[in-house]
């Protein structure tokens, strides 16, 4: 038996099967082992996955965990945390780019991009990624990311870039004015998540002029910082929640970059699945 995880910052989905009809599907807390200690993995583990697995956890033989914060020197965490209670089984411990990559080209060459709450972007030969442009976080980088289309969405309507009905509805929704929004982003925890928060506002005024101009700008700068650099051009693919709820703006903005895109997925676990000879 294969079990496989795919793991942000807010959940882990874990797919559990044979390759046959026999699977599993489980959803828990996530894990990334750069903000979290082995105890605190095994904390998640223990008590939300393994009641579920139940009995069928004694036959797993095969580990394949992609998550977030998995750089080499903070994945022995996790891989340490797994073998704590599968201590039999074969243990790979990769990175969610890495992941994003088999899901979307498979054994296929491509280029593999993470547009979510954050970024990222990697060229991919079939098997490993052979190069990566560092995303650099929602300050200094992350171009096309819900952090940072919130980040300049909300700037520009308060720097009046944007008709002043759009910068009165936004304040009303987030139910604040310009000293919260200063507050929330510079004195608060995670104001990248709060940033983030703010795509499911612009995504309804996605067909409007301005935002839609912006949209396209936004995504063009993630192309040309993220993509162009890259010495080969393959078809790019995307997977996270903004290039699924931003398709159309995507694809357009790969048009006038002379890009072509390939695949688009809202989860990579289906097909990691897939990837790893699993039914989906």
């Amino acid at each position: 038996m294969v079990l496989i995880a795919d793991s942000g910052a807010t959940k882990t989905d874990w797919h559990y099967g044979t390759g046959g009809s026999d699977r599993i599907w489980i959803q828990t807390e996530g894990i990334n082992p750069f903000h979290q200690t082995e105890a605190y993995i095994r904390h998640i583990v223990g008590e939300q996955l393994l009641p579920r697995l139940g009995e069928t956890s004694r036959a797993c033989t095969f580990i394949y965990f992609y998550g977030a914060g998995c750089l080499p020197s903070a994945a022995l965490r996790v891989s340490e945390a797994l073998r704590h209670f599968f201590p039999e089984a074969h243990i790979e411990v990769e990175s969610d780019l890495l992941g994003a990559a088999r899901a979307l080209c498979q054994h296929r060459a491509g280029i593999a991009c993470i547009l979510g709450t954050g970024s990222n972007s990697c060229l991919y030969d079939g098997e490993r990624i052979t190069q990566n442009i560092s995303p650099l976080g929602y300050i200094l980088g992350d171009e096309g990311s819900g952090a940072c289309l919130g980040k300049h969405f909300v700037a520009d309507c308060l720097k009046g870039q944007f008709p002043a009905r759009l910068r009165d509805a936004l304040l009303e929704e987030l139910h604040t004015d310009v000293a919260g929004i200063i507050e929330r982003v510079y004195r608060q925890p995670q104001a990248n998540r709060f940033l983030a928060s703010i795509t499911p506002f612009i995504h309804r005024h996605k067909d409007e002029e301005e935002v839609h101009t912006f949209l396209l700008h936004r995504f063009g700068e993630f192309f040309r910082r993220n993509v162009l650099p890259y010495p080969k051009r393959l078809p790019v693919s995307f997977t996270g929640s903004v290039a699924w709820h931003f398709r159309t703006e995507v694809e357009e903005s790969a048009r006038s970059c002379g890009l072509a895109t390939g695949t688009f997925l809202q989860s990579p676990i289906g097909k990691l699945a897939e990837y790893h000879n699993l039914s989906c």
